[in-house]
């Protein structure tokens, strides 16, 4: 990349501590998921895994270059059609499963305050302004996209932590069941 933003390159630093981020909530979502009593939560948790796991493909997005042959083709497909049509799957898969568990959706979100969900959207608005160079130089909106994604990825790690699950569960189980019926 040109310029001084070299930390902040596709395959830079920085990216590399978004994998890994992305990596310690998937593992999280999946420890949640198989420590789950309630069935809903667990599908909630399968989606969320899920969710970490098509994100962290979306920051990996230069390891097809690396591992596919630019002439991989499979029933008259290349890897990008391929590509595309897995990570539709996927976005339906997971877009089912927290319609199936919306009631354990629902009471997760309820968890955090509407300060996190703020400053969140907060950070997606000016990542998106970064991305496409509004109100930033190319140079500058590449550090301002990648800064956003990471503080973005530190506060569902955060949230994920601070999730007491057990005494959770507990709680809300009265009231899943009661809706479930």
């Amino acid at each position: 990349m040109k310029g001084g933003y070299t930390i902040f390159a596709e395959d830079g630093i920085v990216e590399i501590i978004e994998a890994f981020i992305l990596l310690v909530g998937l593992f999280y979502c999946a420890f949640y998921m198989s420590i789950t009593k309630i069935r809903s939560g667990r599908i909630f948790w399968l989606a969320a895994t899920m969710v970490f796991l098509a994100i962290l493909r979306r920051e990996l997005n230069f390891l097809p270059d690396l591992l596919i042959a630019n002439d991989f083709m499979i029933l008259g497909r290349g890897y990008d059609w391929w590509e595309d049509a897995v990570l539709t799957v996927l976005y339906v898969s997971i877009i089912t499963l927290l319609l199936y568990s919306r009631h354990y959706l629902v009471h997760v979100l309820k968890h955090w305050s509407i300060k996190i969900y703020m400053a969140v959207a907060l950070l997606a608005i000016i990542q998106y302004m970064g991305e496409n160079a509004i109100l930033f130089s190319e140079h500058l909106g590449v550090a301002v996209e990648e800064l956003c994604e990471v503080i973005i990825y530190i506060i569902a790690i955060t949230c994920l932590w601070k999730l007491e699950l057990s005494q959770f569960e507990e709680s809300e189980k009265l009231n899943l069941l009661t809706l479930e019926v």
